[in-house]
């Protein structure tokens, strides 16, 4: 059985992250609505009824904006750390949030979901390696620096949600006040397209099939220009865009996809890949 990965919405507008065995499914956050979840979902032929889960890396709007009507409707455990959940304020009962820690593995049928904590300007801030089927797939996002754990763990990875938020440069000319550019590049804020790949370059496994630049700014990137940036050091790794406004193909890794996962059409992707077909 293969394993099933697509961005369903990434950047400051938004973030939600899909990964499934096609038994049961997570999401990694739920930062727009609930109805455009669904909406995405389905149009990529993914059952929200196989979502078992969600994993909430912090307490940002963009992370969390759609969760709690989510998990009342479909009666999903969130999972979250005790930071994030007094920062959230969620309205969603005791019952379906469980507590989250750093480096905790946990089960989801078939799937191991491992937090580890990062550096991001949020009460708690954890990133995520979810395993299944022998595959490893990091969902690497709002991170302010690289450091020695996300190191280790992107070099496990046969796919990755890396974030790849800024390009020097245009955030250095643009229109943002001095105070919110110190911010985005403190340490503490996100990664810019030049940390996302020297990272890639140092730390990538053979195994390495698909790299998702994740939480790119809208006024301070260009998805072309990432893209190319990325695409001159990409060997056998497919390199994907995730966007803001729709969700990205499915991918997967594994032998080809059951009939029962029907797939989306392309002009629902993102994408700048030379291949936009679902790849194997």
């Amino acid at each position: 059985m293969p394993l099933f990965i697509s961005s369903i919405a990434s950047g400051s507008n938004g973030n939600c992250y899909f990964v499934g065995n096609g038994r049961e499914a997570i999401l990694v956050d739920a930062g727009i609505s609930c109805r455009e979840i669904e909406k995405r979902m389905a149009r990529q032929g993914l059952p929200m009824q196989q979502v078992k889960a969600i994993f909430v890396s912090h307490e940002h709007t963009d992370h969390v904006k759609g969760l709690s009507v989510l998990a009342n409707k479909y009666q999903l455990p969130v999972f979250l750390t005790d930071g994030t959940r007094m920062a959230c304020r969620l309205a969603i009962p005791d019952r379906l949030l469980h507590p989250l820690t750093d480096l905790q593995t946990i089960g989801i049928g078939g799937l191991a979901v491992t937090s580890f904590r990062k550096y991001h300007d949020a009460a708690d801030p954890h990133s995520f390696l979810v395993e299944g089927e022998g595959y490893t797939v990091g969902v690497f996002t709002d991170i302010g620096r690289v450091c020695e754990r996300v190191e280790d763990f992107f070099g496990r990875c046969d796919a990755v949600f890396l974030e790849a938020n800024y390009d020097v440069d245009m955030l250095a000319r643009g229109r943002y006040p001095f105070f919110l550019k110190n911010r985005i590049r403190s340490g503490y804020g996100h990664l810019s397209n030049a940390e996302a790949l020297e990272l890639f370059i140092r730390q990538r496994s053979p195994r390495l099939r698909h790299l998702f630049l994740s939480h790119l700014s809208r006024d301070n990137n260009d998805p072309e220009l990432v893209y190319n940036l990325f695409d001159e050091h990409r060997a056998d790794t497919e390199i994907v865009v995730a966007g803001r406004y729709a969700e990205t193909a499915v991918y997967y890794l594994g032998e080809p996809q059951p009939a029962s996962y029907t797939l989306f059409s392309q002009d629902t992707a993102i994408s700048y890949s030379r291949s936009q077909q679902v790849s194997g």
